[in-house]
């Protein structure tokens, strides 16, 4: 990690990963699961911290245009919205695949 990278995540930025060492891919699916029938768009595999993850959620919700929570490390995003998060998350600089159906 750089020194701007560090200077970012100290301020609470969200910083992307480094490029080399282990990639650990990032999965968005979709959740119906214990919600009545509601779906949500599940985004897993991020390597960040909770505030981290707080942050980018808020970034995530804001570009989606709706609600959503960060539980148990996943972020959750209410509704469909795996083609925008993963075309955001690529452009943040994160390998994301969309997963499931």
């Amino acid at each position: 990690m750089n020194i701007d990278a560090k200077r970012r995540a100290m301020a609470g930025a969200v910083v992307a990963p480094q490029a080399g060492g282990a990639k650990t891919m990032v999965r968005v699916g979709r959740e119906t699961a214990g919600r009545a029938g509601k779906g949500v768009s599940v985004i897993t595999g991020l390597p960040l911290t909770q505030t981290a993850l707080e942050e980018l959620a808020k970034q995530l919700k804001k570009r989606c245009g709706c609600g959503g929570t960060v539980r148990n490390g996943v972020i959750e995003i209410q509704g469909d919205h795996r083609d925008l998060l993963v075309a955001e998350l690529v452009r943040l600089g994160y390998p994301a695949k969309r997963s499931g159906g």
